[in-house]
């Protein structure tokens, strides 16, 4: 009888996963699905039978675990903690469409979408659960002069404002 090796990293998962705790896991859920059109993958219900303990989503290639709130356990969301220092960038086809779609399923605007010195167009959101997102589309590609050059460019006019 052949046994069969488990894989460290599963097939469909690269090697780091996001995990993004917050206060209704299934208002987050759904929220996600309206906003990245992401796709529920499983979700784990919490003792009590109702509320949503654990869940697994899918955007295109990538996968993200949502995880509710727990302060006992030490998990808390950025809504408890007043911020989050993390971003999560993600990559669309057409940035313009994906923004819109966000900021009309409840998405705040952080920074408008714009063409960037390093090549993207690109905007953030926050989500109603604290995340901040990053929404992008490569435009150009560049070498590390060329953005080190326009970055300089960038900066200077935005001191003169």
């Amino acid at each position: 009888m052949a046994i069969s090796k488990v894989k460290p990293i599963p097939v469909g998962y690269h090697t780091i996963t996001p995990f993004l705790v917050v206060k209704d896991v299934g208002r987050a859920i759904e929220f996600y699905k309206r906003a990245f059109g992401a796709e529920e993958i499983m979700r784990m219900n919490a003792p009590d039978g109702q509320s949503v303990m654990h869940a697994e989503l899918k955007m295109a290639d990538s996968r993200f675990f949502l995880g509710c709130e727990c302060p006992e356990g030490m998990s808390h969301s950025p809504q408890s903690l007043g911020g989050t220092a993390v971003s999560l960038y993600l990559y669309v086809e057409d940035v313009d469409t994906a923004f819109d779609r966000a900021v009309k399923a409840g998405a705040e605007v952080r920074m408008p979408i714009t063409d960037m010195f390093w090549g993207d167009r690109y905007g953030k959101v926050a989500d109603p659960f604290g995340h901040e997102w990053d929404l992008a589309t490569h435009k150009e590609d560049l070498t590390p002069e060329q953005i080190r050059e326009r970055a300089e460019e960038f900066f200077a006019q935005m001191a003169k404002k």
